[in-house]
């Protein structure tokens, strides 16, 4: 039978950046978050705040902690060894559509997932036409199969992992659209005015233009759209960094910015894994009382 959930906090939209493994970092908010028992009734994430997301949907802290930090002790995990068989620096297929399955490393409650009211969008980018779409969990994800695959989709960083097909299209990492990788433009269209975003770079940082751009569309040069998301995506993403600082100032957003974040989105070292989950846990744990008064819990 399914578990009976309900969301406690309708007012405000709960957005998950992504990152790749500093989510080693922010994965802690997700945990936190559940053991208060602050249930949002949306979240949206990109790339890999669309595992973030996932894991909260689920109400899954444990998973949510093992995705970004014991996940990187499976064999099958990924290596410049899989890059050569054509699976990936990150294998995308083994993390993403293999591991939630029984008797998988990260098995998902899939009847708390989907017993839960809460809407879920998750962002993807079509190679092809450069369509950024948000799938939702209700409408999109019918079944594990469905969603492991979404999850892929939005988590496939070019050139890292195989772009994958999905309806006969390709996909991969929704921070090429215009949202710049933060999902503030899903809650906006369902009608939130009110966002609480976990971000994975710290205070101050803008995202700096390609140094290389004319490299792009060498290495793209099948999927012109992919060249083009990573030439406007410095621009794109300040661009959000510069709408929520303006939602700040005005009370509407409360934004968890990490204070100690040491490792880059690549980073497989299990031991710097653990500190920058012991140091996000740190950090979600001191800024629960501000989060109670944005909140007003």
């Amino acid at each position: 039978m399914a578990p009976e959930l309900s969301s406690n906090i309708t007012d405000t939209a709960l957005i998950f950046e992504g990152g790749g493994m500093r989510a080693a970092y922010t994965c802690a908010v997700v945990q936190e978050l559940l053991a208060q028992e602050m249930y949002f009734d949306f979240v949206a994430g990109i790339s890999a705040g669309s595992s973030n997301s996932l894991n909260y949907v689920a109400r899954d802290a444990e998973r949510a902690r093992a995705s970004f930090v014991d996940l990187v002790l499976e064999p099958e995990f990924g290596s410049w060894r899989t890059w050569v068989r054509g699976k990936g620096v990150f294998n995308s297929e083994f993390i993403y559509e293999q591991t939630g399955e029984a008797g998988q490393p990260l098995p998902l409650d899939w009847e708390a997932f989907k017993a839960n009211p809460i809407t879920m969008n998750v962002g993807g980018f079509n190679a092809r036409t450069g369509e950024c779409v948000y799938w939702n969990k209700d409408d999109d994800m019918p079944d594990l199969r469905a969603m492991a695959k979404r999850i892929r989709a939005s988590s496939t960083m070019p050139g890292l992992m195989p772009i994958i097909q999905i309806d006969g299209e390709p996909w991969c990492d929704g921070a090429l659209g215009p949202n710049g990788g933060i999902a503030l433009d899903a809650a906006q269209d369902a009608g939130y005015e009110k966002f609480f975003v976990v971000l994975t770079r710290p205070a101050g940082y803008r995202k700096a233009p390609s140094r290389l751009p004319h490299a792009y569309d060498v290495l793209f040069r099948r999927y012109p759209q992919i060249a083009r998301g990573l030439l406007e995506r410095a621009e794109n993403y300040n661009r959000v960094l510069d709408e929520l600082a303006e939602l700040e100032a005005r009370g509407r957003a409360y934004v968890f910015r990490p204070t100690h974040m040491q490792i880059v989105n690549q980073e497989r070292r299990i031991d710097r894994l653990r500190e920058a989950h012991r140091l996000g846990m740190a950090q979600a744990r001191r800024e629960v009382p501000r989060w109670e008064d944005f909140l007003g819990r």
